[in-house]
């Protein structure tokens, strides 16, 4: 299953709402839909519990025949607390905050809070039994996000009594294993002796990766669905990385982390980039450091700009579980400039061409991505031209091209065509045989070569089609 997914805006989590989300979904050819679930929605009243909008959601899903993926708004949203109860958020002495090097409160909740993470865990419990019970049998969630973008923005750490206890001890073997030392010699020993000059920002991310692991394991003890988590990115082309200097979200899950948060959460299956930085050389560089042989490739968040849109190619190319651009309902709020200046219809229809296309062969996409078959490019914000290695072969992707002719001619010299200032081209490539090859694109051209780079290749035959609703091949 390829999720051609969508995410609607953090409101839009009402019974009433899901009127503007279905009509959406529908026009762009989205599968599969995520939508928060807010703490203080269904647990308004400590211990007393409300799914009535999960069951809502998921039946009206099911009508609109499309899979839910569930965010929980737990503890942390982008930082804040601001999706937790009243009970929660008013009470900092049972549900301490982050305290800074001055012994002021942070807004941040503290991922040590021993409370909070009872609290958080019990209510997410709560929430993935009432998801057993209600779909186990059709399966219409595919998985939950735990939390939202969790780390901590202005602040690297929690300097409370309590985190500066667990800070000066060794840190746990596990993080050490997969974390080296970046300090020479340095083969244990406490946060400061073996890190160095990260070791604020990577004793923050172990305390969010353990909490957020607590309460995924505890959910997965209930109903075992895949759980993952997405982050706010830090800048992939700085390398090696800079410590923390607050340029980015101080323990969240960003790409130098992974591996901190693979060893505090066992429980969580993925670490996905939530992408709103349409610069091309950041993107690749992205997908590049997020994907790999312990982290499937998945964007649970993109931009929903034009720009965007070409970037589902390679995307979905380089074998990425699926993608979601954001903000995709019919409310009138757009989240310029993250995304689009205009929320309707027509700010849908580039990422609704690439769904219509990939729709009715993502299940065969998904095993042919499974198996390292697929490749993917996007016109780069300079134009250049883009070549892809394959098994056998190569790929040279030219744009801004006539469709007749060579650039190179003099005809075609004089003018160029209306697309080429514009940055819309994109093509993934599935090797579906040895010499055979499927291509699905926009304002795009393809060569396909020998890997010597010969030029003397032959196409025996090329057929220009579709898949039909039923996943077979139409001309």
């Amino acid at each position: 299953f390829t999720i051609l997914g969508t995410q609607v805006h953090n409101s839009s989590n009402y019974p009433e709402a899901l009127k503007k989300v279905w009509p959406a979904i529908a026009d762009i050819h989205a599968n599969t839909v995520e939508v928060p679930v807010a703490w203080e929605q269904v647990e308004p009243v400590e211990g007393r519990f409300d799914f009535s909008f999960v069951d809502t959601l998921v039946k009206q899903a099911r009508e609109n025949k499309v899979r839910v993926v569930l965010l929980w708004f737990g503890t942390w949203k982008n930082t804040s607390p601001q999706y937790t109860p009243a009970w929660v958020k008013f009470d900092n002495q049972r549900f301490p905050r982050m305290v800074d090097q001055d012994g002021k409160n942070s807004y941040c909740l503290s991922p040590l809070g021993e409370e909070t993470l009872k609290a958080d865990r019990k209510a997410f419990t709560a929430l993935m039994a009432h998801l057993k019970k209600i779909d186990e049998k059709q399966r219409t969630v595919l998985m939950v996000q735990v939390e939202n973008e969790v780390g901590t923005f202005g602040l690297v750490r929690d300097f409370g009594k309590r985190a500066q206890a667990l800070f000066e001890q060794d840190v746990p073997p596990a993080v050490l294993a997969r974390k080296k030392a970046p300090v020479p010699g340095a083969a244990k020993g406490n946060w400061r002796a073996v890190y160095g000059d990260y070791a604020d920002e990577y004793f923050h991310a172990w305390a969010k990766a353990r909490y957020i692991g607590e309460i995924a394991k505890a959910g997965r003890a209930v109903y075992d669905l895949p759980m993952y988590v997405n982050n706010a990115l830090r800048d992939p082309l700085e390398q090696p990385p800079k410590p923390w200097n607050k340029d980015f979200a101080s323990g969240g899950p960003t790409y130098d982390v992974i591996d901190i948060y693979k060893a505090s959460a066992p429980a969580i299956d993925i670490v996905g980039p939530d992408i709103y930085n349409p610069e091309s050389a950041k993107l690749n560089a992205n997908l590049d450091k997020f994907k790999r042989p312990d982290n499937a490739l998945f964007v649970p968040e993109i931009g929903n700009a034009e720009l965007y849109a070409r970037y589902l190619y390679p995307i979905l190319g380089r074998g990425a579980i699926g993608v979601s651009p954001f903000g995709v309902d019919y409310f009138d709020y757009a989240n310029y400039p993250l995304g689009a200046k205009t929320n309707d219809k027509a700010t849908l229809e580039p990422f609704a061409k690439v769904f219509a296309a990939f729709r009715p062969m993502q299940r065969q996409w998904a095993q042919w991505a499974f198996d390292g078959r697929t490749y993917g490019v996007a016109e780069p914000d300079d134009h250049a031209d883009q070549h892809v290695a394959m098994k056998g072969w190569k790929a040279h992707v030219t744009f801004g091209q006539w469709q007749f002719g060579e650039r190179e001619w003099p005809g075609n010299q004089k003018e160029a065509p209306p697309h080429a200032a514009k940055l819309l081209g994109g093509v993934s490539i599935a090797q579906i045989g040895d010499d055979e090859f499927l291509l699905v694109g926009q304002q795009a051209r393809v060569r396909i070569d020998d890997v010597e780079g010969s030029g003397r290749v032959l196409i025996e035959s090329a057929e220009e089609g579709r898949y039909d609703t039923k996943g077979k091949w139409v001309m």
